[in-house]
């Protein structure tokens, strides 16, 4: 970091760290046991879209890899784009099999930055229900920074979320990944997929 970086308050950028994504099937068990909420078997990865004959190429490549996995069971990826023009990656697993899932969305991940998409990457996310209730919470993967952030959506149709609660999950969850510290980069996903009513 250059002297004018320090005057100026610009930090170092954070390189990305997948591997943070590992810390996830831990992290379940204790979003499960303190807050009540069960993994769905649904994660996703999101991506600045990319165009043309490299987006079908992309598209041929993760399913090869992902398909590459007999553990999948023949459970298909999916690809949409969202109102903003971002693509998602959707990929599903048992509910039961958070190590599996983490580990599709490691590959994508690791397949998109090797491919020289890396910085197209936004974030990668995993859905959770709660057991006794309508309410769903995604665990953000910020791809840039390495870091998780809870993303809370209320029940309904109107696009407000749970501050409290995810105050609350990010502390639960300290000690088992890497949580956001900045909260203006909590950044709301409405419309990611899985978090509208889909599970295994």
């Amino acid at each position: 970091m250059g002297f004018l970086d320090t005057i100026l308050g610009r930090g170092k950028p954070v390189r990305p760290d997948l591997d943070q994504l590992f810390g996830l099937p831990a992290a379940a068990i204790t979003l499960q046991a303190g807050a009540g909420f069960a993994p769905t078997g649904v994660g996703s990865v999101c991506f600045a879209s990319v165009e043309g004959g490299a987006f079908a190429q992309l598209q041929r490549d993760v399913r090869e890899l992902l398909d590459a996995d007999t553990g999948r069971g023949g459970i298909p990826v999916e690809f949409s784009r969202d109102a903003y023009g971002y693509t998602w990656l959707l990929a599903r697993q048992p509910a039961s099999d958070t190590a599996s899932l983490v580990n599709d969305l490691h590959a994508v991940n690791t397949l998109l930055q090797d491919g020289g998409f890396g910085p197209q990457l936004l974030c990668s996310l995993i859905v959770f229900r709660e057991a006794a209730g309508e309410r769903t919470l995604a665990l953000v993967y910020l791809y840039k920074r390495g870091t998780f952030y809870p993303f809370v959506p209320l029940p309904g149709a109107t696009e407000r979320r749970d501050n409290a609660l995810e105050l609350q999950i990010r502390t639960l969850l300290a000690d088992d990944v890497r949580m956001e510290e900045d909260l203006a980069r909590w950044f709301p996903v409405w419309g990611a997929p899985g978090l509208t009513g889909e599970a295994d």
